[in-house]
């Protein structure tokens, strides 16, 4: 594998160490800042993360626009080196206003993952893009394979031990990436830089405009929201519904992670050249369906463990989606097309982790008539069913057809 390629996938993967790591005692630490129970803490833990996507979605198509113009070499060199510093804040935050300031700034550094994925579209041929995104989506369930592992068995050292341990990654693949990382935007590619077209709805006034874009970009939302269930609430699930701690919280992400990572690092070849990229996104969400209700009921601890790994067979959605977006945009696009991806992808985080968090709060609250913590899976598994729907419509464009 050529070492640029290397550094883009090690990126993408710190970047979901980095989440995954600190998963496990978000929890805990939560409680221990705010002195709040559990319920209260899933409430300021869906806070933390919708105003790291809320900077995703506003900075998204900067990044990706400002790649275009002068690169994709310094707008990921100066992001690592960026979050290095973000989590050694948040190492040693003492408030909860604070973590949010780490949060606000760790989601303006995630944008840049806009700038990896324009980098592997300018890698790929135009028929193997899909292949391409397959294996940053592997490098991401890689990541929350190692994190999570790792988060969990740091998490018995101290609440702050994960973030020490993302902050010295982030330097350290900085530090890789600024003697190995070779520029790929050429002067014939080069798109000047537009402030008009480098905000959310700039950029997706302009991509709306490509046949089947609009569609695409619509399903791709409606399936981060339901995805994002995981992250938002599996850790506060885990521990209400079969009493995990923080160790076996990790593994049971870390079971989901080596899932998605066999999924888009491999199985996904096989369903692509099986099933075509619309026939891959159809299996995905029927999966996912199967997969959302199943977790939404299970009561046993053990029989969750196998449904987790499960669950992420339905990952061939995101880079087969992105596949056929990709394809018709012109090769000067593809760091707009991929802030555009990041932006809708901010939504959903910005939506799911308070829908999710409120949904869970409200049927697991000692006051709660019905006390049910499946509940946000079944709000997914909703989502999902509309995406399906949204996809199934006749359509007088033949790029998502």
């Amino acid at each position: 594998m050529r070492l640029p390629v290397l550094f883009i996938l090690l990126t993408v993967m710190i970047d979901s160490m980095g989440i995954g790591l600190i998963i496990p005692v978000m929890p805990d630490l939560l409680r221990e800042v705010t002195g709040g129970g559990l319920s209260q803490a899933a409430i300021w833990g869906g806070l933390l993360t919708t105003s790291f996507a809320v900077m995703q979605f506003l900075f998204g198509p900067v990044v990706g626009g400002l790649s275009d113009r002068y690169g994709r070499r310094p707008i990921l060199l100066v992001s690592l080196a960026v979050m290095a510093l973000d989590y050694t804040v948040m190492a040693l935050a003492g408030s909860i206003w604070l973590l949010l300031a780490g949060r606000i700034v760790g989601g303006i550094t995630a944008a840049t993952q806009s700038a990896a994925s324009a980098y592997m579209a300018d890698l790929s041929e135009d028929g193997k893009r899909a292949q391409g995104f397959g294996l940053i989506g592997a490098a991401f369930g890689l990541g929350f394979v190692i994190g999570p592992l790792i988060g969990g068995v740091l998490g018995e050292f101290g609440t702050r031990a994960p973030f020490w341990a993302a902050a010295g990654l982030a330097a350290a693949n900085g530090l890789l990436g600024y003697f190995v990382l070779k520029e790929t935007v050429t002067d014939t590619i080069r798109r000047p830089f537009d402030w008009r077209r480098a905000n959310p709805l700039g950029t997706f006034r302009a991509l709306s405009r490509l046949p089947g874009i609009t569609r695409g970009l619509v399903i791709f939302f409606l399936y981060q929201v339901a995805f994002n269930v995981y992250p938002s609430v599996w850790a506060y699930f885990g521990a209400a519904r079969f009493g995990w701690d923080p160790g076996m919280i990790g593994l049971s992400l870390g079971l989901f992670g080596v899932m998605m990572a066999v999924v888009q690092g491999g199985l996904i070849r096989l369903v692509l050249t099986r099933l075509g990229e619309r026939g891959t996104v159809l299996y995905g969400l029927i999966f996912d369906i199967a997969a959302f209700g199943a977790i939404a009921f299970v009561t046993s601890g053990a029989l969750a463990l196998l449904l987790t790994p499960l669950a992420a067979l339905g990952a061939v959605i995101t880079p087969a989606l992105q596949g056929i977006m990709s394809r018709t945009v012109g090769a000067d696009r593809q760091g707009e097309l991929q802030g555009a991806l990041t932006s809708a992808g901010a939504v959903a985080m910005i939506v799911s982790p308070l829908l999710m968090t409120a949904v869970f709060a409200a049927f697991t609250a000692p006051e709660s008539p019905v006390y049910f913590p499946g509940a946000p899976f079944l709000v997914s598994l909703g989502l999902i069913c509309v995406a399906l729907i949204v996809f199934l419509l006749p359509q007088r464009d033949s790029a998502v057809a």
